[in-house]
């Protein structure tokens, strides 16, 4: 819902004002917002800040976080799908399938073959451990990075750093994960990164 609302935003060069209502709310985190009071960030349409933080795009599609592929991206569809017919352990089969499949995703990234299970192109530096997505420390370095974990424990990330990546499947299109949410976008996928393009509120620091 935030991307969706960001791309109205840019379009038309409004200010932006993120509530955190969401699942996980990564964006609000990364932007300073306490996560657990969401009417906190309300005081962004009284007493604000206003700064200028970078969006990503992958092809047509707008994304403030990331843009995973491989193996999460089939996690997150296939839990999608059991969610249509049932709701109690929906994640529970998605997860129990992403675990057991072995297949690395066959992707070239800018004419190079990356084999990874998982591979993630981010708006901004994430700082990653094996298990988990951390903190982005800023949101106008005007960068996407690609990580892909490395080796066979996967205990070490490789990781690109660039302003546009290109990113090719082998067929017509590749199901994603866009910040969380399945997808599914044409390839070759034209990831790029609008430097300051959203206008973003913030409350005012009382400090």
């Amino acid at each position: 819902s935030l991307a969706a609302v960001a791309g109205v935003a840019i379009e038309r060069d409004l200010p932006f004002v993120c509530v955190p209502f969401g699942t996980r709310n990564h964006f609000a985190r990364d932007v300073g917002l306490d996560r657990d009071d969401p009417v906190a960030a309300l005081a962004a349409f009284v007493d604000r800040r206003e700064q200028r933080v970078d969006v990503g795009r992958a092809g047509d599609r707008l994304f403030l976080n990331n843009v995973s592929l491989g193996a999460y991206a089939r996690l997150v569809h296939r839990r999608e799908h059991h969610r249509r017919r049932s709701n109690a352990f929906a994640r529970l089969r998605a997860l129990a399938i992403v675990v057991t499949e072995r297949r690395p995703a066959r992707l070239t990234v800018d004419g190079t073959r990356l084999h990874a299970r998982v591979v993630l192109i981010s708006n901004n530096r994430y700082e990653l451990t094996v298990l988990s997505v951390g903190e982005r420390e800023r949101l106008d370095e005007g960068r996407l990075h690609l990580y892909a974990p490395l080796g066979v424990l996967r205990s070490s990330w490789e990781e690109h750093s660039a302003e546009h990546f290109s990113v090719d499947a082998g067929g017509a299109t590749v199901r994603a994960a866009v910040d969380g949410e399945p997808a599914v976008l044409e390839t070759p996928v034209e990831f790029r990164v609008e430097p300051r393009a959203l206008r973003l509120l913030l409350p005012r620091d009382p400090v």
